[in-house]
């Protein structure tokens, strides 16, 4: 391994976090929002009787206006889960049995978060028919061949906006024009892309989008579900029944600091994603740039169509596990998902791309984040060109 001097020493603080796609950091300032709602503004949202349950509920609206802000919709479209994951369930399943009338088709992307996938399988044994559409090299759709998959039976698109391994940005407006030109609602889980690149949900003409707030330097255990009120009023059926929360979509005691901690997030969001997104650009830009030029290494996915803060790379002859693990006391790494990662499996994100196994094995995910410095970045390409000068 590369030998550091005491003044490095001093600078980097180890490991390196490079992992920024399975989470964030949570921001000091949005940990301070959330603080007083643990001891002394504890009360349950629900509770209409007492100032206790007024003031928790003053604080879930306002959270809800930022992160309805964040991109573009009106407080009462935001549906506060548990997650992402929640929300991706809630969106397939609730359209599902909403819907079950106008017909059963889903059509989604072999690419997509486990969370989808798994929700359509589930659906599939229930009477769905679904249709997986495959991506090219680049890891982008074929638009022609979504809309040549569109039956009379469709209901459903969902087409992840950004990719958790490869960072890939699908072109929504054109999918969503294509949805709705044939009647059919558009949904897409954002949760990689929120809060890296601007997201507008009426000028996407998105129905629904799932995101969470642990991707953007808030806290785990929020997330939240965009459901359009008008042009179309998107009707979904409850997953969790008891209490009617959440305007009868989610039912349960509402996690009222997370959500403070949420809205906080979307704030910063807001304010900072212009300075973030070029500072993980250039920096993701510095790395790629410098390691190419070992000749070892390739890029996965579209370098023009992508989020700004991740890289995926494949590293020849070098297996991606036995990498992390040498770097593991210096650099946290991942070799893709953070839902997959405990797979022996090779990525079906990249094998969906045409990666071979020997390719896919060798891959590598870097997420950078608001705080990665260049002294990071610096650090982790001297690491990586003595790694792939070892034979």
């Amino acid at each position: 391994m590369v030998s550091i001097n005491f003044e490095e020493k001093v600078m980097l603080q180890f490991p390196i976090y490079l992992d920024n796609c399975a989470t964030t950091p949570m921001d000091e300032s949005v940990l301070d929002s959330m603080l007083p709602f643990f001891t002394k503004y504890f009360g349950n949202a629900a509770s209409h009787s007492h100032a206790y349950g007024w003031q928790a509920e003053e604080a879930v609206k306002q959270a809800r206006e930022q992160v309805g802000e964040l991109i573009g919709a009106t407080e009462n479209e935001i549906v506060f889960t548990s997650g992402a994951t929640e929300s991706d369930n809630l969106a397939l399943k609730g359209i599902f049995e909403s819907h079950k009338t106008k017909g059963n088709h889903i059509i989604t992307v072999k690419t997509e978060h486990k969370a989808v996938l798994d929700s359509c399988i589930h659906l599939e044994k229930n009477g769905a028919e679904v249709t997986y559409l495959p991506v090219n090299r680049n890891g982008l759709i074929d638009l022609d061949q979504l809309e040549n998959s569109i039956r009379s039976t469709t209901i459903l698109i969902a087409v992840m906006y950004g990719n958790n391994e490869t960072g890939v940005v699908q072109p929504i407006k054109e999918i969503s024009k294509i949805a709705h030109k044939n009647q059919i609602l558009f949904f897409t889980d954002a949760t990689q892309a929120i809060g890296k690149i601007p997201i507008k949900v009426i000028e996407d003409d998105i129905d629904l989008m799932a995101f969470s707030a642990h991707k953007m330097y808030g806290p785990k255990g929020a997330g939240a579900l965009f459901v359009r009120r008008k042009n179309p009023r998107v009707k979904l059926i409850a997953q969790i029944d008891g209490g009617g929360h959440e305007r009868g979509m989610r039912s349960g005691t509402l996690n009222v600091p997370a959500i403070v901690g949420f809205g906080k997030a979307a704030q910063l969001c807001q304010m900072n994603m212009g300075d973030d997104a070029a500072n993980a650009r250039r920096l993701c830009d510095k790395l790629e740039q410098e390691l190419l030029k070992t000749k070892r290494v390739f890029i996965n996915g579209d370098i023009k169509h992508r989020l700004p803060n991740v890289s995926n790379m494949s590293f020849a002859n070098k297996n991606a596990v036995q990498l992390i693990s040498n770097l593991s006391k210096d650099i946290a790494l991942s070799s893709g998902s953070a839902c997959t990662s405990g797979s022996h499996e090779p990525s079906f994100v990249l094998k969906a791309m045409d990666l071979t196994d020997q390719e896919a094995y060798s891959t590598l995910r870097f997420g950078l984040g608001r705080f990665t410095t260049e002294e990071e970045i610096d650090y982790t390409i001297r690491q990586f060109v003595q790694l792939l000068q070892e034979d």
